[in-house]
């Protein structure tokens, strides 16, 4: 139990999230302002596209949860997922940005949203089996969260790459002639393929160490299950911080590209800034900086994890991140320079943000295996996943839906200037700077009274030892 993982299974684990982290990260910075200013939806009518994908989602994630915990076959329960379903996700992602040009908004609405409900699903049928073998790989406390830090490394690189090379991809194609609409397919078809082939190997390689050491289990309703979940007071808190969290910072990654157009910019749709010597897009200079600066701060939050433990580091970095917030509705249109340092010092909070609210969740599900016998990954990673792609979902209606009623204007058909009204503008302030605040503050108040503690987990894993000896003299 107190093994260490060897480095190879931790880093091929961890570039599992490669494609992953790219989907959401390129969905989450670009998707909302694709809808509006390429494909020309309503914002409010865009909205509702981000409406209809939170009903499936929570059709589809606790279901496919479900399914792979009971799956049965030779290659364990989570591996078929990965090597049936990784070449059809990278695939589904072209789809998301292939909307036709089409006049009518109602066709364009029904068409984003059928592709936004299919790319989903496959991101389900591939996410939830791959974020499931983290407790199956390990149950050491400290492995877990260093496992996690290898996942969230790739998840920021990949994340860092997406944000600096999709915008040089887009404006690629459009000086060959190319329009922006086949720029952001092109983007999605490299990183699509780029991303499906390491879960594929994922389904090849690794194995499922602890899954067989748990007796086998009577199978339970779908209603049952979500019950048992519920009952588990920690899983609560960790819903809780993770809905706080990832708002925050689906937040900051939807409405930073308005902010940067429209008010630092000034309208300047094809903004850029030399840094280094290299011309980038405003957007893809700001996230470029913000997420170098996440995967460097990761060992620091890992380090303080260890010294501390993953509650107080968390909420430290919840801290810092909401100093920073506030400093945002300070920047000034041209500010070039500080929004660069503003950029370096939001990756401080944004890397916790990142990679601890991941390592607390396999905790949890030791806690609900010593109360109920019953091991539940796969419900308890797919109401994660549910959460995760609710909170972007949510956050894209709710950003929508205050665009449109502050009077957002689409762009016209080629231009590369265009103001957007005072209201706008200062809404898009507020939920950059004031709002983002408000819920980092609400993830400080529930990490505060988490209870599972190190020490506590502890005497779990050492109570949930007996039990399984007993299991295997009994057998």
């Amino acid at each position: 139990m107190k093994s260490k993982l060897p480095f190879w299974l931790k880093t091929l684990y961890g570039s599992g999230d490669w494609g992953i982290a790219s989907i959401g990260m390129m969905r989450s910075i670009f998707y909302a302002i694709y809808l509006t200013d390429v494909v020309g939806i309503e914002p409010r009518l865009a909205s509702l596209g981000a409406l209809a994908g939170i009903v499936w989602d929570a059709v589809n994630d606790p279901i496919i949860g479900m399914l792979s915990d009971r799956v049965k076959s030779k290659l364990g329960r989570r591996r078929p997922f990965l090597l049936w379903f990784a070449f059809p996700f990278g695939l589904s992602f072209v789809m998301l940005w292939s909307a036709p040009n089409w006049d009518s908004q109602i066709g364009l609405l029904l068409y984003v949203t059928l592709a936004f409900m299919i790319s989903d699903t496959l991101t389900t049928l591939v996410a939830v089996p791959y974020l499931s073998l983290t407790p199956e790989l390990t149950q050491n406390y400290d492995e877990r969260t260093s496992l996690s830090s290898f996942r969230t490394v790739f998840q920021l690189v990949s994340a860092m790459v997406v944000v600096i090379a999709a915008p040089m991809i887009v404006d690629s194609v459009i000086l060959g002639g190319g329009t922006q609409q086949q720029g952001f397919m092109t983007a999605g078809a490299i990183f699509g393929a780029i991303g499906s082939l390491p879960l594929f190997f994922l389904g090849l390689f690794v194995r499922e160490r602890f899954a067989s050491a748990v007796a086998e289990q009577e199978r339970l309703s779908f209603r049952e299950t979500l019950k048992l979940a519920w009952q588990n007071i920690p899983f609560r808190y960790a819903v809780g911080i993770y809905m706080f969290n990832w708002s925050a910072v689906d937040m900051v990654a939807i409405t930073f590209p308005f902010f940067l157009l429209y008010w630092v910019a000034q309208g300047n749709l094809l903004a850029k800034i030399t840094i280094f010597g290299v011309d980038l897009a405003l957007e893809s200079a700001f996230f470029g900086v913000m997420m170098f600066v996440c995967v460097l701060f990761v060992p620091f939050w890992l380090w303080l994890s260890k010294k501390q433990n993953k509650i107080r580091a968390y909420i430290a970095g919840m801290a810092a991140w909401i100093i920073v917030e506030l400093l945002i509705f300070t920047i000034q249109p041209g500010e070039t320079n500080y929004l660069l340092l503003i950029a370096a010092l939001a990756g401080i909070g944004v890397s916790a943000a990142y990679i601890l609210p991941d390592s607390i969740l396999p905790d949890v599900i030791e806690w609900d295996e010593l109360r109920t016998g019953r091991r539940q990954e796969g419900i308890y990673y797919g109401i994660r996943t549910l959460i995760r792609k609710l909170t972007g979902a949510g956050v894209i209606f709710v950003t929508l839906q205050i665009l449109g009623w502050s009077g957002y204007q689409a762009p016209p058909d080629g231009v590369t200037q265009f103001q957007q009204p005072e209201s706008a503008l200062f809404m898009i302030r507020m939920m950059d700077s004031f709002i983002g605040a408000a819920i980092l503050l609400g993830t400080i108040i529930i990490a505060w009274s988490y209870p599972l503690t190190r020490e506590r987990y502890q005497k779990i894993q050492r109570l949930l030892a007996v039990r399984r000896s007993k299991n295997v003299e009994t057998t």
